[in-house]
């Protein structure tokens, strides 16, 4: 999808305006700089990360933006080629369902953990344990806290080897590591099998599905992460009715053989991620010597919104996995149902419609100020969480989870946009797994702390009071990368405006040099008017 956005800020004066896709201005005869040319596809406003590295530039760090590097007009070396423009479509729309699939088939399987908590109970527990959940709460956090722990080093290996290879490699580990937890006979090989294998396969197989959109979506990238996204939201519908019908006739071991089969047609649609960004973007770290540089990529760090993006998320996940855990057995025992699985279906249900309608309003949100939808998702997911003890009926929980889903589908859906913004495209891979690492130890934390308050009161009650605090700090905390960004859009046009006084001074001093005073009998150059 191609066309101006009516947002964007009008053009230098005296600079021409640049051809949507076609790359940089080459008007020679512009005195502007060239930090002022650059423009942001998404919003019609410069980038955050852009901007960052323009100030970088000028503060001669030595670190500086590749569409910066200084042309030589004599030079014989071919032009250094545009900016990579995605199709916005084509085969990009296979990829997005591929991505939607292994979103699905991962995390639908991990917000479905709640039923196959109470399997494992029932299977493996010992009543007289007086710790029993705490136990058993470790397998699915493990294997939760594992896709995001390994995401520093799935980036990694996504820069060296590319989305294709390392999701096909992690569909492949994970598929192992469900078809071994189906022949485990006690609690903890568990630990082991589903927790690290699976958890680890996962993760290789997931962070792949993220990147390979921004090869095929700029200009829609928020709609598409918001479909792809939503993929967790359908099987997190349908796997309920399905594990709740499977686990009672064919028991644990053989339900988990039937999950693995997601796991390997998730390892076949993987062979569609098509890399189409040219190679000279991509680290080829695998075919030259290694620089540690260049693996672990530190510029991201520079970045001071990203800095406190990175801190605010993990901050408000300590209690984001407690509910999908412990919610399940929190019913079973306060109301005595036995179609607690509603509950998962309609956060399933209400996320997959917040990721669909959240997603397509970050795209029409400029620059950071998509944060702010991130800010609301987490004061309301933390209010919901506390008011689960507080929910006299089981229709009052219907309605908490309902609000819950709405805003987890926002605050999941526009993760990767957020990420274009404050980083830029070149650096998203590895942005996006430093942060999913950091998450790891909230999510891996918050559901074995949840389950020894309730070993040890009796009482879901103060684990979920406990389970809202934290997303309302992160949110907090959130609120302040809007305005720093601003302070930083405001420096870098007294930047550019300082530039532009300062190379007319230059021009004005190079001028009155080269203008002969009468009788001196040297001659003008020709280029100089005499007033």
């Amino acid at each position: 999808m191609t066309g101006r956005d009516p947002n964007a800020d009008p053009v230098e004066s005296g600079q021409q305006e640049s051809v949507e896709g076609e790359g940089e201005l080459q008007d020679s005869s512009s005195n502007v700089s060239p930090l002022s040319r650059q423009k942001e596809p998404l919003t019609g406003e410069t980038s955050v990360a852009d901007e960052e590295c323009k100030l970088q530039a000028g503060s001669g760090d030595g670190d500086h933006c590749p569409e910066q590097a200084p042309e030589h007009p004599g030079s014989d070396l071919p032009p250094p080629p545009g900016p990579f423009v995605p199709p916005e479509g084509g085969w990009g729309w296979v990829v997005m369902f591929a991505s939607m699939w292994c979103n699905g088939s991962v995390f639908g399987i991990q917000n479905a953990f709640g039923l196959l908590f109470l399997s494992l109970l029932e299977n493996f527990g010992d009543p007289n344990d007086k710790h029993l959940r705490f136990k058993t709460a470790w397998v699915g956090s493990l294997s939760m806290g594992m896709i995001f722990f390994c995401s520093p080093i799935v980036s990694v290996f996504t820069d060296l080897y590319g989305c294709r290879k390392t999701a096909t490699v992690g569909a492949a580990v994970a598929f192992v590591g469900l078809v071994a937890s189906s022949f485990v006979k006690s609690l903890e090989p568990m630990y082991f099998t589903y927790g690290i294998v699976f958890g680890c396969g996962s993760s290789f197989a997931y962070q792949p599905s993220l990147v390979i959109l921004g090869h095929y979506f700029k200009q829609r990238l928020g709609l598409v992460n918001g479909i792809v996204t939503a993929g967790s939201s359908v099987f997190t519908i349908v796997l309920p009715l399905l594990l709740k019908q499977l686990l009672p006739k064919i028991g644990l071991s053989h339900t988990l053989r039937v999950l693995s089969a997601f796991m390997f047609v998730l390892f076949l649609v993987g062979f569609t991620y098509k890399p189409l960004m040219p190679e000279n973007q991509h680290s080829n770290s695998s075919k030259k010597k290694v620089n540690i540089k260049t693996i672990f990529n530190v510029k991201i760090w520079k970045f001071l919104g990203y800095r406190i993006w990175a801190f605010g998320i993990p901050t408000a996940l300590f209690g984001y996995f407690v509910p999908y855990v412990h919610l399940m057995k929190y019913v079973e025992e306060t109301f005595q149902l036995q179609n607690e699985e509603v509950l998962l279906m309609c956060i399933g249900i209400s996320s997959g419609i917040g990721r669909l309608v959240f997603g397509r309003v970050a795209d029409y949100l400029p620059g950071s100020n998509k944060v702010f939808l991130q800010v609301v998702s987490f004061l309301v997911i933390g209010l919901m969480s506390m008011m689960i003890p507080l929910c006299q009926g089981f229709g009052g929980l219907i309605a908490v989870c309902l609000f819950m889903g709405l805003f987890d589908g926002c605050f999941i859906s526009i993760m990767a946009p957020v990420a274009f913004e404050l980083v830029g495209s070149e650096n998203v891979s590895q942005a996006i797994g430093f942060l999913l690492g950091l998450m790891s130890i909230p999510m891996t934390a918050g559901p074995p702390i949840a389950g020894y308050l309730r070993d040890l009161l009796g009482t879901y009650d103060l684990a979920f009071y406990l389970a809202g605090v934290p997303p309302m700090v992160g949110g907090a905390v959130l609120c302040t990368i809007p305005w720093i960004q601003y302070r930083k859009r405001m420096r870098q046009k007294r930047l550019i405006t300082l530039e532009g006084e300062t190379a007319t001074a230059k021009i004005l001093d190079r001028d009155s040099k080269n203008i002969m005073v009468a009788g001196s009998g040297e001659p003008q150059k020709e280029y100089v008017s005499s007033i």
